[in-house]
């Protein structure tokens, strides 16, 4: 598992296109739904993106302690699938929205924390861990 973050439109689309061209894509901004199951997926090599998307979906329909349950599940269910085949790879594309201001909005402040925590727990689990700023990367694990 490979996890990229950054902040809005710093390149990290195009970073990842550049390394991993032949790459099945699924895209929260083109309104693909959280895949939990990944069995039907006919590629080795698939981005996910827009994680902080469905996270968003997610934590305006249930408790930030179930959100963190259902992502645990989530990933528990990637890594499974990556690990089914050794050619496969999953890299998951995730933008930063935990710096700045804190939002006054509940839910929004909601949203930040659970995102917050499901790109720790998704840190932990990736081997490798890219931070793109204004195009550049940043291997941080």
């Amino acid at each position: 598992m490979h996890f990229v973050t950054g902040g809005a439109f710093n390149g990290k689309r195009s970073w990842v296109k550049e390394r991993f061209a032949n790459a099945c894509w699924l895209s929260a901004y083109e309104n693909a739904q959280l895949p939990t199951n990944l069995t039907d997926i006919n590629s080795e090599l698939l981005v996910l993106e827009g994680i902080e998307m469905w996270l968003k979906e997610l934590s305006s329909q249930s408790d930030p302690a179930i959100c963190r349950d259902i992502w645990r599940h989530t990933l528990a269910q990637w890594e499974s699938w990556e690990r089914a085949n050794s050619q496969r790879q999953l890299i998951i594309i995730g933008t930063d929205i935990t710096k700045g201001i804190v939002p006054m909005e509940e839910e929004n402040r909601r949203w930040r924390d659970v995102t917050g925590w499901a790109y720790q727990d998704l840190a932990i689990m990736a081997k490798t861990v890219d931070v793109i700023w204004y195009g550049i990367n940043q291997t941080i694990k």
